[in-house]
């Protein structure tokens, strides 16, 4: 648990240095090396940006729709973001074993259970009194869920009394 405790901090730290603070550092460092050592330099440059709030305000108008769109592109037109997500997918646990929880607890559980008696029910068999009460498990554990509460334990320790209204 120790171990995991770190690592998931170190997680968050790059997640937040990342999002948030390198994307601000850069943009922030960027605008004043480039003010201050390009604009002020050259006067033609300074008589289209007269102040360093100027500059800001022009350079991001013109600059953030640029990096919208290279984003969308990004995302929408090219193969870097469908590599992307190939080696995530590729990488990702739970794309190759079942997700704890409800799939755990009920979806799979009720497909088998189904597909037993899809087996039974082609060899003419009546389903027995193990498999109904497997089945009124399965229904249960599916009210539950219909009602908002939760199936299984959760790995984290979270609130466990929210209901849907109404139900």
């Amino acid at each position: 648990m120790k171990q995991s405790f770190f690592f998931r901090l170190w997680f968050y730290f790059r997640n937040g240095w990342g999002t948030y603070f390198a994307f601000i550092f850069a943009a922030i460092n960027t605008l004043t090396v480039t003010y201050f050592l390009a604009i002020e330099e050259y006067p033609f440059l300074h008589d289209l940006f007269p102040t360093f709030v100027h500059y800001i305000i022009i350079i991001s108008s013109i600059g953030i729709p640029i990096l919208i769109g290279v984003g969308y592109v990004h995302f929408k037109r090219s193969l870097a973001y469908s590599a992307e997500a190939d080696i995530v997918t590729e990488a990702h646990p739970y794309n190759f074993r079942i997700l704890p929880g409800w799939n755990t607890e009920v979806v799979f559980p009720l497909y088998l259970t189904l597909s037993e008696m899809m087996i039974k029910w082609t060899k003419d068999e009546k389903l027995n009194d193990v498999d109904i009460e497997k089945l009124q498990v399965l229904q249960d554990k599916i009210q539950k869920l219909l009602r908002g509460e939760m199936v299984g334990e959760p790995r984290k320790k979270i609130d466990t009394t929210y209901t849907r209204k109404g139900k």
